[in-house]
Parts: C-alpha cells; structure tokens; sequence
C-alpha cells in the first residue's frame, strides 16, 4: 500500500529525516511513535507532499509520488490530519466538511453518513463556525473533513494532542472502526503511548530522523513494551 524507501530530508542544511523506511498496509493501523523534535511531522510531510525528500522514494500502491504535489497525492486517496488541526475557523462545520470535497469527482461530492455516526456532535454543529468549537470537537472535524476525500491512505498527526480523556476514546473507536472496515491504511503519529500501544498492527520508534525499533503490534504489547518506553521516555 504505502511504502517509504530510505528517504533523507533537509531543511536547508539541517537534515531531519535520514534512510528512514516505513510500510502500511490495507486494514491496518501504523503507528509511528517518539520525543518531540525527532523527525515524525517530518515524515508525514514528506508522505502527504509538503516537504520534497532529497533521497530515496515513497510510493503508493506501487507507483511513486514523491514527485507529486499535495493535491495529485490527494487525488490519489492520500488525506492527512495535521497536528494543530488546521481547521478554517471563520468556515461551518458544513463548508470545513465539504473543503473535503475538492479532489473528489464531482459525483462523489457528499458527506459519508459514517462521518456522522462516529462523531455525532459534529451533525449537530453544521451551522456553527469551526472557531467556535471546542479543541477535541474540532478535531473530531479535522478527523471528519479528511475522511470526506475517502481516502485509501490516512495520516494522522497527533490526534491526541491536548484533546480531553472522553474525546481520545471517540478517536480511538473511529480509527477501529475504519480498521475494521479493510479498505484504508492508516498511519498514526502518537505520543502518548497507551493510546498507541491499544491501536498498533505495526509500529516504528524514532530518534534524531532515525527508525531506532519497529515491529508487530503484539511485540509494543508484550515483551518490547519497557524497552518502547524507554525510548520514549514514558
């Protein structure tokens, strides 16, 4: 499905990402894990098209695009929730939602239903501005919106991030209910290991642009745990 190939990225003369190597497969839930400032947003930067990767190559269901720009990559099934959201503040839930739509054919301009039956709230918000939502209720929109593309491939960036307890459960069942559904990798970016640790099929740890530890989800569940920990420094 996806497939990133000893990529290297730079930042002027900084480098950030260095031979890093990653799969993810249909039906499954790759979690990518580490200390901030390690290279994770990077990567998913350099996979969604908003940084160009100095070497190596990343490909989707065999056929390369790092050469593609961001909207050809969307065109392609790929769609990515940042970290921080990125929500049009001043759009409804309605208008963010159907920003979704601007790969899509023009047939296939709608709203999933699905969208709806994992995150509730937002059906009931349509008419309300984004800025005027709450930080998990606005990442339950930003989970949403991406979702409309109908993507193969999504990228998550931190969902977690500053969400409250009741919202991260809501997170986690969606992801598993799209898990389930076997037509869509996933690729999640986590720190906090618990929630990760729960949802992993495969995992990779970095450090300093580097995959240091990967492996199935049953090893982040069992006898690697201390050892991911560890690194994490959790």
């Amino acid at each position: 499905m996806l497939a990133v190939d000893a990529i290297d990225l730079h930042y002027g003369a900084a480098q950030a990402l260095r031979k890093v190597t990653v799969e993810a497969k249909l039906g499954e839930v790759t979690c990518l894990m580490g200390r901030n400032g390690v290279g994770k947003t990077s990567l998913i930067r350099a996979i969604g098209g908003r940084r160009s990767v100095s070497h190596g190559a990343i490909t989707l269901d065999g056929a390369p695009i790092h050469g593609k720009r961001p909207e050809q990559r969307a065109r392609l099934g790929l769609a990515t929730v940042p970290q921080g959201r990125e929500i049009f503040p001043l759009l409804t839930v309605r208008e963010n939602l159907e920003t979704g739509f601007a790969p899509l054919a023009r047939r296939d301009r709608s709203i999933p239903d699905e969208i709806f039956s994992m995150f509730p709230v937002l059906k009931e918000m349509m008419g309300r501005r984004g800025g005027d939502l709450s930080g998990g209720q606005q990442q339950q929109l930003a989970i949403g919106r991406a979702l409309t593309t109908r993507p193969k491939l999504l990228l998550l960036d931190e969902p977690t991030e500053g969400i409250q307890p009741s919202i991260i459960k809501d997170i986690g069942r969606a992801i598993e209910v799209l898990r389930q559904r076997g037509d869509m990798a996933i690729v999640l970016v986590e720190q906090y290991f618990e929630f990760a640790r729960d949802l992993a099929d495969r995992f990779y740890v970095m450090e300093r642009g580097e995959i240091i530890a990967s492996g199935g989800g049953e090893e982040i569940r069992g006898a690697r745990e201390a050892e991911i920990k560890k690194v994490l420094a959790v």
